[in-house]
């Protein structure tokens, strides 16, 4: 069968060469990388080209699964010339099971860092941007774009293309529109704080950022909440000045309490440490249990200093996260 597809591959007519794409894919892993020695690729990546939507199809199908779990056929697929043909596709496609497949295509490239570069060097992360916001795109496709550009933001020489792109807003307006429990506010609130943290002034600027983050704490999912901690956290740090009474102005005390009580552990650290930048408590310096406990007790006297009355379930989360530290 593998001589077949080969053969149907290299020398067949386009309808040869569609049943053994269709055939390529059904076939098991040890026979695709046999295939896949036998310069099949080049067909496929011609295959993409294609003004009938079948071919396009059956070629994204079959070359996504000569990608998946290996190395080597994605770093044989760039070199064959892959990426520009998913910028075109990206570009021009209207039906959207090609899109979304396109997209699932360009995720698996990504992977691996040997295409990186070659991916970040095309207008390709332009395009996911603004795919993750259009409506039509399925949930799927969604989270499949935001991991792609995950995938390429592992390397900081391409964050700042990431940034320069609209991503921080586009995410952004990803958390706000879904529901904040779901894994789509997860991974858009997780890609958020990998650019933040490479990049913190990429959203001081965004109007509504901080309400948005504040409410994907109030509402989110565990990994939500903490993402997005470490998203204010991030930005925080870099501009305490200007930064601290804007986020303290969107009421993210509770929430940010009620994270330093019963969120992620990771979560817990960054909410404590959160709350420090927020109160005038930068002199501190956390040693052990009891100085911790100090600390909270003193960011609750400075609320009452400045004149801020705390809630009765304000007072009962700080007791809650007094009584866990003291554990």
């Amino acid at each position: 069968m593998e001589e077949i597809v080969v053969e149907s591959l290299l020398r067949g007519n386009r309808e040869a060469q569609i049943d053994a794409a269709i055939e390529l894919s059904n076939l098991s892993r040890k026979q695709r990388q046999k295939v896949a020695e036998r310069d099949i690729i080049t067909p496929l990546i011609s295959m993409l080209q294609s003004q009938d939507s079948i071919t396009t199809e059956v070629s994204l199908s079959a070359l996504l699964s000569l990608a998946f779990g290996s190395e080597r056929n994605k770093v044989k697929i760039v070199k064959a010339g892959a990426v520009q043909m998913l910028l075109e596709i990206l570009q021009t496609e209207s039906k959207m099971v090609i899109v979304e497949l396109a997209i699932a295509f360009l995720l698996i490239l990504s992977s691996c860092n040997r295409n990186k570069i070659k991916i970040a060097s095309t207008r390709l992360i332009q395009l996911l941007v603004g795919l993750i916001g259009v409506d039509r795109l399925t949930v799927q496709a969604k989270l499949d774009g935001i991991a792609t550009l995950h995938n390429l933001s592992t390397l900081q020489q391409i964050v700042p293309l990431i940034v320069a792109s609209g991503a921080p807003y586009a995410l952004l307006q990803v958390i706000n529109s879904c529901d904040k429990s779901s894994e789509l506010a997860e991974k858009a609130a997780s890609l958020l704080e990998n650019i933040v943290h490479h990049s913190p002034e990429s959203i001081s600027s965004i109007g509504g950022a901080i309400e948005v983050l504040v409410e994907a704490i109030e509402e989110g999912s565990a990994q939500c909440k903490e993402h997005a901690v470490g998203i204010l956290l991030g930005v925080c740090s870099f501009d305490r000045e200007t930064n601290r009474g804007m986020i303290l102005r969107e009421g993210v005390m509770p929430g940010l309490l009620q994270v330093s009580v019963d969120g992620t552990r990771r979560g817990k650290e960054m909410a404590r440490e959160l709350l420090l930048l927020l109160r005038d408590c930068s002199g501190y310096v956390i040693k052990d249990k009891q100085s911790k406990i100090e600390i909270v007790e003193q960011i609750m006297r400075e609320i009452d200093q400045e004149g801020e009355r705390i809630p009765g379930t304000m007072l009962k989360l700080v007791e809650e996260m007094i009584s866990k530290l003291s554990t």
